[in-house]
C-alpha cells in the first residue's frame, strides 16, 4: 500500500511519468491506480480530444505506440489506458523502442493483469528506466485482515478482529470484492463505528453463529454439540458453505497448529508472528494444542486430505454433506 500511495501522490504532485506500467497476480490496485490516472490527469474539457481507452485484444504494439507519439490538443498532456493489456504478452517485448524514448506529453498506462513482465527483459529494463513499473502482488490470507483494518482505518473506522475474520474466510483474497463489501458497510453506519459480527451479518449476510470462523474455534474446543450445529447449518446452506472452503480452511488451521507444537518459543508475540495470525487468536491455538496433541493432529490432515479427494468425487458416492459429518466426526473422536 506504501508503493501505491506513493504513486498517487506523485501524480498529485504532478511529478508524472511518461509510462505506467501495472502489473501482477492482485488487479484491485492496477485498477485503483489507473481509475486514478484516468480520472485526474485531464479535467473534462481535455478528455474529449486527449484521453483514449484502448483494450489489449483489439490493438496492436504498434498501434498503441503511433497513438502514444502523437501530440496533445490545447493540453499538456494526452492519456492513453490499455486494459486488459496481457492479451498483448506475446508481443510485449516491441514496446522496448519506444519506452526507451517515450513522448514525455503521453502518459501511457498498461494494466496487465494476473501476468508480469521478465525482469531480465529488454522492455522491463526500459520501462523502469523512463516510467513506473508496479508490481500489485497477490497477499496471502493471513495478511487480509490487516488490510481491511487499514482500509477501514482511512475511512474513520474500526473493526473487531473476529468481524475482519468473517469477511475474509467469507470473501478469501479477492480485495475487490472484500472492497465492494467494505464499501457497503462504511455506506450505511455512521463514521467511527466499531464494526462487529452483528454488523456483517445484518448487512452482508454472513451468519455470525454459523460460519467457518466459528466451526474452526468449535472443533479446536471439541465442542461437539456446537461443531455438529455448524455443519448441519452448512448442509441446508450448501451454496453460501462450499466444502471445498470448509477443508481448507479445517486444513490451514490444523497444519499451523502442527506448527504451534514445533515452536520452542511459545509467547502470544512469538506464536502469532510464526503463525501469521492476529495475536488476539493466539489463544484458540493454545487450547486446540491442548486438545489435539501432535500425532493426533498429523492424522486429522491425513483425513482432511481424504475429505478433499472425496469431494472431488474421487473413490466415494458420498454426498458433500455426508463427507463433512464423517471429516468432522472423526475429528473430535
Amino acid at each position: 500500500m506504501n508503493e501505491v500511495k506513493q504513486i498517487v501522490d506523485d501524480i498529485k504532485q504532478g511529478k508524472l511519468k511518461p509510462i505506467y506500467f501495472l502489473m501482477g497476480e492482485e488487479p484491485y490496485y492496477i485498477d485503483k491506480i489507473s481509475d486514478f490516472i484516468e480520472n485526474t490527469i485531464l479535467d473534462e474539457s481535455e478528455k474529449g480530444f486527449n484521453q483514449m481507452v484502448m483494450y489489449g485484444r483489439d490493438v496492436s504494439i504498434d498501434e498503441i505506440v503511433a497513438s502514444a507519439k502523437r501530440f496533445p490538443m490545447m493540453a499538456e498532456h494526452q492519456v492513453i489506458i490499455v486494459k486488459e493489456a496481457q492479451d498483448l504478452s506475446r508481443t510485449i517485448d516491441k514496446l522496448e523502442s519506444y519506452a526507451t524514448n517515450p513522448q514525455q506529453s503521453t502518459i501511457l498506462v498498461f494494466n496487465y493483469k494476473y501476468k508480469k513482465l521478465d525482469k531480465r527483459k529488454k522492455v522491463y529494463k526500459a520501462v523502469a528506466k523512463t516510467g513506473v513499473l508496479f508490481e500489485s502482488k497477490k497477499l496471502y490470507e493471513n495478511q487480509v485482515g490487516d488490510w481491511i483494518i487499514k482500509v477501514l482505518k482511512g475511512k474513520k473506522y474500526t473493526i473487531e478482529p473476529k468481524a475482519a475474520q468473517m469477511l475474509v474466510e467469507f470473501l478469501g483474497t479477492d480485495l475487490s470484492k472484500i472492497s465492494n463489501e467494505l464499501n457497503k458497510l462504511t455506506s450505511v453506519l455512521p463514521e467511527a463505528t466499531i464494526i462487529n459480527p452483528n454488523h456483517i451479518e445484518e448487512n452482508i449476510g454472513i451468519s455470525k453463529d454459523f460460519n467457518n470462523f466459528e466451526l474452526r474455534k468449535a472443533v479446536g474446543n471439541k465442542d461437539v454439540v456446537k461443531a455438529n450445529r455448524i455443519i448441519n447449518y452448512f448442509s441446508q446452506n450448501p451454496k453460501n458453505n462450499p466444502l471445498v472452503m470448509t477443508i481448507s480452511l479445517l486444513n490451514s488451521f490444523f497444519t499451523q497448529m502442527l506448527m504451534y507444537h514445533g515452536l520452542k518459543d511459545k509467547s502470544k508475540a512469538s506464536v502469532a508472528r510464526a503463525l501469521g495470525v492476529s495475536p488476539y487468536f493466539v489463544d484458540d491455538y493454545v487450547t486446540a494444542a491442548r486438545n489435539y496433541p501432535m500425532r493426533k493432529v498429523s492424522q486429522i490432515i491425513n483425513f482432511l486430505r481424504d475429505a478433499d479427494v472425496k469431494s472431488k468425487g474421487v473413490g466415494a458416492n458420498q454426498t458433500q454433506a455426508d463427507i463433512l459429518k464423517e471429516l468432522i466426526f472423526k475429528i473430535l473422536h
